[in-house]
């Protein structure tokens, strides 16, 4: 089956007010979306060479950065002077080419694919038990695992375990203050979180994240039909000494603003394969084929290593 397309259901669109015949990205917009968070979301997707404010739809309408919700429309970019990027000056007086720099340029940060098939094995045995001994719920709907049945549960990598080496080559550990009894710091259970397992299908994928920057309010970048968006993690977690590490947080929010609001999107992939189906020939007909049975085939070796 072909991949989801994440632009279909947008209702809120990014234009350069400069040349608002293309669109530069855009959100279905769910509860709880402010007009501070859309501006922080638009400071994730693009590198401004000066400060910037949003006008709507009829481009005399300037949104203020605060807490209203945001509306459906179309929101132009407009830059008002002054460098917002340090980096973004040196570039220009590095080129005396000043006139010639856009005003701002579409944040190329990696976005790495996320997409595991429902026939991957379990992770690390000690990742889940950790997880399932701290959290004893899904800590996004709340919902709570009665009497040990975890049946409807999963433990989830806030940072995918299939790049570990991403993990070793920047450094990730770092943030991790408790390591796991066996293997890796990427196991930790700073790096983790308890989910409902369709739950954990939709943070996989990116289309739920958790911003912590906003008192750890959930985003959902798809239609919400399990009544979590804008809602907040609640003080369970907050009091947690071990709870998940606020930087791998960051880094997921920041990845699903740039897979789900970057241009057109990236693709959200076919995942359940059903017994008999030929799971290689649809990953290789479809998107990013390359990338993707990378990260399936690394995926099944670290469970069998960790296994």
């Amino acid at each position: 089956m072909p991949a989801t397309n994440r632009v279909e259901g947008r209702n809120v669109h990014i234009y350069d007010a400069k040349d608002p015949s293309k669109s530069r990205g855009g959100l279905i917009l769910t509860n709880g979306i402010t007009n501070a968070n859309f501006y922080a979301m638009i400071d994730i997707l693009f590198i401004f060479k000066s400060t910037f404010i949003l006008r709507l739809n009829d481009g005399n309408t300037t949104v203020p950065k605060n807490r209203d919700a945001l509306q459906q429309g179309n929101y132009h970019i407009v830059t008002t002077g002054g460098w917002a990027s340090p980096l973004f000056k040196k570039i220009a007086l590095f080129s005396k080419l000043k006139s010639r720099i856009d005003t701002f340029l579409v944040n190329n940060e990696p976005w790495l694919i996320r997409t595991i098939s429902r026939s991957t094995g379990a992770r690390s045995p000690e990742f889940r038990d950790a997880i399932r001994l701290r959290d004893r719920r899904c800590i996004i709907s709340g919902r709570e695992a009665v009497n040990g049945f975890w049946t409807s549960f999963q433990a989830a990598h806030i940072f995918p375990l299939a790049y570990k080496g991403h993990w070793d080559q920047y450094n990730f550990c770092r943030w991790i203050t408790k390591p796991p009894v066996n293997g890796d710091s990427i196991n930790s259970v700073q790096n983790g979180l308890l989910l409902r397992r369709d739950i954990h299908g939709l943070f996989d994928s990116y289309e739920v994240s958790i911003n912590p920057d906003d008192n750890y309010k959930i985003v959902s970048f798809v239609p919400d039909g399990d009544d979590i968006a804008g809602k907040h993690l609640d003080q369970r977690f907050l009091d947690e000494p071990d709870r998940p590490v606020d930087p791998l947080l960051r880094w997921h929010f920041r990845q699903a603003v740039l897979a789900n609001m970057r241009c057109a999107g990236e693709p959200i992939f076919e995942h359940d394969f059903p017994p008999g189906s030929d799971m290689v020939s649809e990953i290789l007909d479809g998107p990013m084929a390359v990338k993707r049975m990378e990260f399936e085939l690394f995926s099944r070796l670290a469970a069998v290593q960790e296994e």
